[in-house]
């Protein structure tokens, strides 16, 4: 038998030994953390550096090109919409007959956003504010018809030119709050150039709502929107015509589409003579509107023309 003293001594050979193997398991296993963590920010920086926004939209481009050709709205666009328990988003692509260089210079301007955005049958007054610390468009939108600017409400958007290069433009508006428990809300463009003189538009349109802003829209769309519905066709009536898409989601496609079409009218007029740019917008921007009567049909041509000229000009003189 081993004296006392030598298996005391042998036992903490291999307790040391135990000791020492558990910690290099340790430190490999740590080691090998670190290695996956650094390979996975490698990974995810490298993805991120190689995502090429005219790419991307182009390909975006390519997979609608046949809902672009053909499609209920009698042009080349795509509406699509999405409705979460807290959030609306309505997105746009659509083809317009304008070469890209038209589209920038046109919509690279916080001013000419603040004429877009009167177009807009609520869209009662908008100004835009240059400082230092960012450009601001200050927008009243209220009801569909005239209305005082003090009753009106103020959506402060902040104005970003994200992206601009020979053949893609990005411009983001977003203001943090709204009336009625609404918040957040985000207009983004996108713009990329085609060939045979055409533009490639995403617009998007968004906002987030609570509880309380949920139950003021479900309220007005239960009273004074009670008929109304959007674009998306959810099914086919007893009389064979197409059923579409009410509620909260029928209320964002609509304006997404109001805000898409005074867009498109704007660039139309460019190419008009200043002192008639206003009126062909105007007039434009109606008659677009009137092409999807069940869905944007609100006023006759006239009671449109007389508000938005009064507005016009209170936008010019009224700082």
């Amino acid at each position: 038998m081993k004296p006392i003293e030598s298996r005391s001594l042998t036992s903490r050979k291999r307790l040391a030994g135990a000791a020492l193997q558990t910690s290099f398991c340790s430190s490999a296993l740590s080691g090998l953390r670190w290695l996956l963590l650094l390979c996975a920010v490698a990974v995810g920086g490298a993805a991120m550096a190689t995502v090429d926004p005219v790419a991307t939209l182009r390909a975006k481009y390519t997979a609608l090109e046949p809902q672009l050709r053909q499609n209920q709205f009698r042009q080349p666009l795509v509406l699509d919409s999405v409705e979460t328990p807290n959030r609306l988003t309505g997105d746009i692509y659509a083809v317009v007959a304008h070469p890209f260089d038209a589209v920038s210079s046109g919509l690279n301007s916080p001013d000419h956003w603040c004429d877009v955005m009167l177009l807009h049958i609520n869209s009662k007054y908008c100004r835009a504010l240059v400082a230092p610390a960012g450009t601001t468009l200050h927008v009243h939108i209220g009801k569909k018809t005239p209305e005082a600017l003090s009753i009106a409400p103020r959506f402060d958007f902040s104005y970003r030119l994200a992206s601009l290069s020979p053949e893609y433009l990005d411009i983001v508006l977003k203001a943090k709050d709204g009336p009625l428990g609404t918040s957040d809300y985000l207009i983004e463009l996108e713009a990329v150039a085609l060939p045979n003189g055409k533009t490639f538009l995403h617009l998007t349109y968004s906002y987030a709502f609570n509880f309380a802003g949920r139950l003021a829209l479900q309220t007005y769309l239960a009273t004074l929107a009670s008929a109304k519905v959007g674009f998306t066709v959810v099914g086919q009536l007893p009389d064979g015509q197409a059923e579409y898409i009410g509620g909260m989601r029928g209320l964002l496609e609509r304006n997404t589409m109001r805000y898409y079409l005074a867009i498109d009218t704007y660039l139309d007029a460019t190419s008009a003579a200043p002192p008639v740019q206003l009126e062909q917008r105007l007039q434009a921007w109606f008659t677009a509107t009137e092409r999807y009567p069940r869905q944007l049909h609100e006023i006759d041509r006239a009671a449109y023309l007389e508000m938005k000229r009064a507005e016009d000009l209170r936008q010019r003189t009224v700082q």
